[in-house]
């Protein structure tokens, strides 16, 4: 049985007109392993999608929304590890056990494949895994070696990149969700903001918007 947070519409193979979320303005995109049956799950705003310690069933697809993957230390702070947007596929675990947490993090579609899975499609998920190891790779280099103008300046053109190059970057997440993110405090990351403002990098189109004026100038910074 679902929460009072998600709510459940089975689509497989066989049954292509078979319920999907409705979200009108929202383009659905395509699955990623679209021969293997598959359920599209609507997840509230925060809604935890798996936990930490449980048992590793499945894999996930984004179909609208964005998620954060993160993790819990033993100080109680929250370190954020990636996020994902429409179309990224997440949940991969070598050892049957999700070692993360994720959540959505504004009402979100997200596709779930059970395991096993067939074998076409396994075939076809390590060029999406080792994309998933080399993001998550680079994102270690920016929070290990750069200063916050630089995580910040890098996390703005990664964001530009995954949303298909547009200058005007919609963020989901919030200041605090960036901030734990990249290993910075939220007052860190709203000053980075305004330093890029006043500068002429960027303009801010309300709190969760981000026009990039000079995405020149902000590669700059991460060279």
């Amino acid at each position: 049985m679902l929460s009072h947070d998600a709510i459940q519409a089975s689509v497989t193979q066989n049954h292509p007109g078979a319920p999907v979320a409705r979200h009108t303005a929202m383009q659905l995109i395509s699955p990623f392993a679209a021969s293997q049956p598959h359920q599209v799950i609507l997840y509230a705003s925060n809604a935890e999608i798996y936990g930490q310690g449980e048992r590793a069933t499945a894999l996930y697809q984004v179909e609208f929304g964005a998620v954060r993957v993160y993790r819990l230390l033993s100080d109680g702070r929250r370190q954020i590890s990636a996020f994902h947007v429409a179309g990224e596929v997440f949940g991969f675990e070598a050892d049957g056990h999700h070692h993360f947490f994720a959540e959505a993090i504004c009402s979100s579609a997200i596709r779930i494949y059970r395991q096993p899975l067939g074998a076409d499609v396994a075939r076809g998920i390590l060029p999406i895994a080792l994309k998933a190891l080399i993001r998550a790779q680079e994102h270690l280099l920016v929070i290990g070696r750069q200063n916050a103008a630089e995580r910040v300046a890098a996390f703005l053109l990664d964001q530009h990149e995954r949303q298909e190059g547009l200058p005007q970057v919609e963020l989901a997440m919030s200041r605090t969700d960036i901030g734990d993110y990249l290993g910075l405090t939220i007052e860190t990351v709203s000053r980075v903001f305004s330093k890029f403002r006043k500068k002429g990098y960027i303009r801010l189109q309300g709190v969760r918007s981000v026009e990039l004026i000079k995405p020149e100038a902000l590669r700059a910074l991460c060279v």
